[in-house]
């Protein structure tokens, strides 16, 4: 059987197993870990001018380090007798819930790049999940459907991918329920919220719609910008200042180079 026509049949599969997926879903309660962008249990490491919206936690470690450059818009708090401690229990009963969550027959593929999947619950739980190019998620024209990823092992985003919503999905109702840890990609854009068993990484320039929750290990950012999911989100969100003064300081340079390649042409004739 031809490479191409497997790959048909196997999002065949997906797309008819998904009349297992579609019984509806309540979102998993995140409590009070879901006033955090970013939480942690050992350490928060941060380098660049990462912008991380909520509160920043780490419990029942006290080690945060790189902010600044990196921001938050909410509070760090650190420690078991902090409300880092609280979200803390409050994540270990999230991720139980979604890790409880009755999965159909189905088993994703290793790699979920290239597929649209339809609002439900989907496990690939003895072993990793990858995801290279863009998956789509369609809420089906439902605003609150509610998508949950449950993965045996270790969650991984190729650079440059793209966890794409559409139909109305969004991406406070996403949730990726990680065996061990979790890593998204360089330059990669990723929606929903990981709950992860121990660490999460956010590699050079990702940007993270979700929250980064990870229950036992670290959390490790380099120049992410890293925004909560809301169900009502604004019409538009503004660019952090750092932001804009990278995406500035590349057009100056583009221009600066473009200018000396018709210096160089000029010369030369």
């Amino acid at each position: 059987m031809g490479t191409r026509q497997g790959a048909s049949i196997k999002k065949l599969g997906l797309v008819l197993g998904c009349t297992l997926c579609l019984h509806a879903q309540t979102p998993v309660v995140l409590g009070t870990a879901g006033t955090f962008g970013v939480l942690a249990a050992s350490t928060v490491t941060n380098i660049g001018p990462s912008v991380i919206s909520g509160n920043l936690g780490v419990s029942p470690g006290l080690a945060v380090t790189g902010f600044p450059p990196g921001s938050v818009t909410g509070t760090i708090f650190t420690g078991v007798g902090s409300l880092a401690g609280t979200a803390q229990n409050d994540l270990t009963t999230a991720y139980l819930n979604a890790q409880g969550r009755s999965c159909p027959v189905l088993n994703l593929p290793g790699d979920i790049g290239g597929l649209t999947l339809l609002p439900g619950v989907y496990c690939n739980s003895s072993t990793s999940l990858l995801i290279t190019g863009t998956v789509t998620l369609n809420g089906n024209g439902d605003p609150n459907a509610v998508f949950i990823f449950q993965i045996g092992t270790a969650l991984t985003t190729a650079s440059n991918s793209n966890v794409h919503l559409i139909g109305g999905a969004q991406a406070s109702n996403v949730f990726w329920q990680v065996g061990s840890s979790a890593t998204v990609g360089t330059g990669s854009v990723f929606n929903g919220i990981i709950l992860a068993q121990a660490s999460i990484t956010l590699t050079t320039g990702a940007v993270f719609n979700g929250r980064a929750l990870a229950r036992t290990g670290a959390v490790t950012l380099d120049s992410n910008l890293a925004t909560n999911p809301d169900t009502s989100p604004p019409a538009s969100v503004p660019a952090p200042p750092s932001l804009i003064l990278v995406v500035a300081g590349l057009a100056v340079a583009t221009l600066y180079l473009k200018r000396e390649q018709l210096l160089a042409r000029f010369r030369r004739s």
